[in-house]
């Protein structure tokens, strides 16, 4: 159990935003005696890595409100499924039926994969398995279903009540144009199916009705059961409203429709959620990462190459920081994670606050031991030629004796990755470097120093002797340089492990025969 004193010190983000909104929201959830999350799902295409962190991140907040109160919490993960389908995404077959069924509810489009009654379900169903398989606690609502069973109407009927304020609201935000024919609500054309963008004509507030001009037809539509749907930011604002949300997160690229619904859920009688604003994405070349350019890593490659609380780590960490998300910043990632579980072994309650495993883990750190790290398996992979699971831990053993598959899952794991990482990403890239003739004499002077050694040597007493060669052979005013030919000759890189350590375990003889035949 933590003390509170230490649940009162810590800085980390999830406690300090679960605090904030305990503050901001500490009378409405007494009353309620719930605390309600909401995160937002646009099922116009498939779950990617941007659910997942918002998903992981509410429920790391989940977390700390668990040590801050007793109060339940409440996860609700919403889709917006009666949207109309604008565009028809890539990566979906029969391309021509949706093209036939753009700009109807998402729920109304025929499953082009022909699993489900719709398009939305289906891509609701993929949301609902992609979330459970990550074991994650939430409560899945359907945009169409509150609609069309009366759920919001309600809620509808304040907004309309409210129309010329939320008018005022929207208005202003607006370019000429749009605002000759906006409307906050969309109704649902009987005869297409089609959501439709038309100008109102006549608002009849206590018939719950509103006439649409529909190119030149009058369309008279109830806003309730289903009729209409509104319009993004007061869709959002009845949301608020009508689920009594207490908490939710979104991109930074949506701050400006926050404060438009916030704006809104004021007007027409409550307070607003507590917010958190993070920041995107971005890919190598530092832009947004999207779906539809297919720029970064998409989750399913992540999870080829790294566990999914690795990407859970990647998640936690500054949050309110742009960040690049690509295949090469896997290994950076694994390994900050292997070494956040390592540090937790010996800290306090107060440091296990600010460690990020600690978040990732539900307050469950893993307690087995890190055999090495992703960088230095990725290098026993390359030099040991290994294509398997079961030939790299033969490999493993050799070296590191007692140990067993079922007592290291997290590093039996990270044997399966470490291939495959290797084969798919870092094989292509390596440049190995041809050494001039100094540079050879100099590395067969290493090989030279390697004949004194054994297997049964400290890893710092080998780097000891490694530094001395170097310093010996023209590189005493530069020992960066010295490594680095050696990386770039043995790994076909300019960085690699820390080379007393990986002769210790890749083993000596081993070693000179790896030399050897790189300078042949």
């Amino acid at each position: 159990m933590i003390k509170k004193e230490n649940l009162d010190k810590t800085s980390s983000w999830p406690f300090v935003e679960a605090k904030k909104m305990l503050r901001e929201r500490k009378s409405f959830i007494e009353k309620k005696e719930k605390i309600i999350l909401q995160t937002g799902y646009g099922p116009s295409g498939l779950p990617h890595i941007g659910t997942f962190g918002e998903v992981a991140r509410t429920s790391m907040m989940v977390n700390a409100l668990r040590h801050l109160t007793d109060l339940p919490t409440e996860i609700i993960t919403f889709s917006d499924d009666m949207d109309g389908l604008r565009k028809v995404p890539e990566n979906v077959p029969q391309k021509k039926l949706l093209e036939k069924n753009l700009h109807k509810p998402l729920t109304q489009v025929p499953d082009p994969f022909g699993k489900f009654d719709s398009f939305g379900e289906h891509n609701n169903e993929m949301l609902k398995n992609f979330l459970d398989s990550f074991d994650f606690n939430y409560n899945f609502k359907s945009s169409t279903s509150l609609y069309k069973s009366g759920f919001f109407n309600s809620a509808l009927q304040t907004i309309l009540e409210n129309y010329d304020g939320i008018m005022n609201i929207i208005l202003p935000t607006l370019g000429k144009e749009r605002q000759k024919t906006y409307c906050p609500f969309l109704p649902i054309c009987p005869q297409t199916g089609h959501v439709l963008e038309i100008p109102v004509k006549k608002v009849v507030k206590e018939k719950s009705i509103i006439i649409f001009d529909n190119q030149g037809k009058d369309l008279e539509t109830s806003i309730l059961d289903g009729n209409c749907k509104l319009q993004w930011k007061v869709d959002w604002a009845m949301r608020w409203y009508a689920l009594d949300i207490d908490f939710e997160m979104y991109g930074k690229d949506l701050i400006e429709s926050a404060i438009l619904s916030t704006k809104i859920i004021k007007l027409i009688g409550k307070t607003n959620p507590s917010g958190f604003a993070y920041e995107l994405f971005l890919d190598e070349k530092g832009e947004k990462i999207s779906k539809s350019k297919g720029n970064g890593i998409t989750i399913d490659q992540w999870l080829e190459y790294a566990s999914p609380e690795s990407l859970s780590l990647y998640m936690y960490q500054n949050p309110k920081r742009a960040k690049k998300l690509y295949k090469e910043i896997v290994p950076k990632a694994v390994d900050e994670y292997l070494d956040f579980i390592e540090k937790a072994k010996t800290q306090d309650d107060l440091q296990l606050l600010m460690n990020p495993v600690w978040h990732v883990h539900n307050s469950e750190v893993p307690k087995e031991d890190m055999i090495m790290s992703f960088s230095m398996l990725l290098n026993l992979v390359e030099t040991s030629n290994a294509d398997k699971k079961e030939l790299l831990w033969k490999f493993v053993k050799k070296y590191k004796t007692n140990i067993s598959e079922k007592d290291y899952p997290i590093f039996d794991k990270l044997v399966g990755y470490a291939i495959k990482y290797f084969n798919d990403v870092i094989k292509s890239q390596k440049k190995y470097k041809k050494p001039n003739n100094i540079e050879k004499k100099a590395l067969e002077a290493l090989v030279k120093t390697l004949d004194t050694c054994n297997d049964k040597m400290t890893p710092e007493d080998i780097q000891t002797l490694i530094y001395s060669t170097g310093k010996e052979n023209g590189y005493s005013e530069s020992l960066r340089d010295w490594f680095k030919l050696i990386y770039e000759v043995v790994f076909g890189d300019e960085n690699g492990p820390r080379m007393g350590f990986f002769i210790s375990f890749f083993g000596v003889k081993e070693t000179k025969d790896l030399i050897l035949n790189k300078i042949k």
